[in-house]
């Protein structure tokens, strides 16, 4: 009699492991989804081969469509901030008294390693997402959708026992993990002040940067695509500044400029057709024909009508990792 006691008793107890694996997606989804606002603090790394890039970021969120996400360069403090309030899409860079202001679906476009709601439409889509238990709670793995980088595969998105995100990965088709966000703090009952997603308060109060008057060297990209070759190089003298201008020609020619970033004394906003990106240091703007920084005081801009938007970005991606400059 007691061997049959036994016996039922852990059948129950495994049997509501089980259970409770089962229901853990649904339980944090029913959570996640049913937040109103939020604040989220902690790291992104962005791995590039041997090297590494490391941000603070700091993520808010107020339903309906209002975001706040600032990354903060760990190595040169440089901060930029996406912006999605009522009016628009904005990427601020309040050191230069910038900002551009994008035609975009961000953040609804591309998967979104910070975004918890992100994180969870993609496990959400994957029908085929897979839970696996461990001692301090839950891993979740499921595919990703990063349109700009076909590289990128699969999550696997970490959680604790009490259903809180703890950390996030994304690899490739290698299982190598190329981004992690390491999440230190989330407050699910953030409150925020009434102004705190427009555009005038996220670019108050912020010191600017001491600009260059000219360029120390010409930086030229470690990745050229194949059977394509520099022919030319020009250097402009600017008001404010100078510019250089690389020209690259073969199969796939494109256009390579890059000239000192110089601060605004009134708030400038400018106009952009493309999504909001992160390359390796800092946020740029992705357009189907182009892509733009800016980078330890240097303003780029990389143009192709025959490179896919891919190409370009590995092309500004190795712009400055270990560059040869002269």
């Amino acid at each position: 009699m007691k061997k049959i006691i036994f016996v039922i008793l852990c059948l129950l107890v495994v049997g509501c492991g089980k259970s409770s694996e089962k229901d853990a997606y649904q339980d944090l989804a029913d959570r996640i989804g049913g937040l109103t606002s939020y604040e989220a603090k902690g790291e992104l790394l962005i791995y590039r081969g041997e090297d590494s890039y490391s941000y603070d970021v700091e993520v808010a969120y107020q339903k309906e469509d209002n975001y706040r996400v600032s990354l903060t360069n760990k190595i040169n403090n440089h901060e930029q901030i996406i912006l999605r309030n009522q009016e628009g899409i904005y990427v601020l860079t309040p050191s230069l008294n910038k900002s551009f202001k994008f035609q975009s679906d961000w953040p609804y476009n591309n998967s979104q390693i910070y975004l918890l709601g992100r994180i969870m439409d993609d496990l959400k889509n994957d029908d085929k997402r897979t839970l696996a238990k461990e001692k301090d709670g839950y891993v979740f793995t499921s595919t990703v959708n990063y349109s700009n980088n076909e590289d990128l595969k699969t999550q696997k998105v970490y959680v604790d026992n009490k259903l809180a995100i703890t950390k996030v990965e994304v690899l490739n088709d290698e299982n190598t993990v190329e981004m992690s966000m390491t999440f230190t703090s989330i407050d699910e009952k953030k409150n925020f002040d009434e102004d705190y997603f427009t555009l005038e308060k996220n670019m108050e109060g912020k010191e600017t940067e001491t600009t260059m008057s000219e360029l120390d060297s010409i930086v030229y990209p470690m990745y050229i695509p194949n059977n394509t070759y520099l022919t030319s190089q020009d250097k402009v003298k600017l008001d404010e500044g100078e510019r250089i201008i690389l020209t690259f020609e073969g199969e796939n020619p494109f256009m390579l400029v890059q000239e000192t970033a110089t601060v605004s004394s009134d708030l400038e906003t400018d106009m952009v057709y493309g999504d909001p990106y992160l390359i390796s240091d800092t946020i740029g703007a992705v357009t189907d024909y182009s892509v733009s920084w800016i980078s330890n005081g240097i303003e780029y801009s990389l143009v192709s009508e025959n490179l896919s938007t891919e190409e370009m970005l590995n092309v500004a991606k190795s712009v400055g990792v270990n560059a040869i400059s002269k």
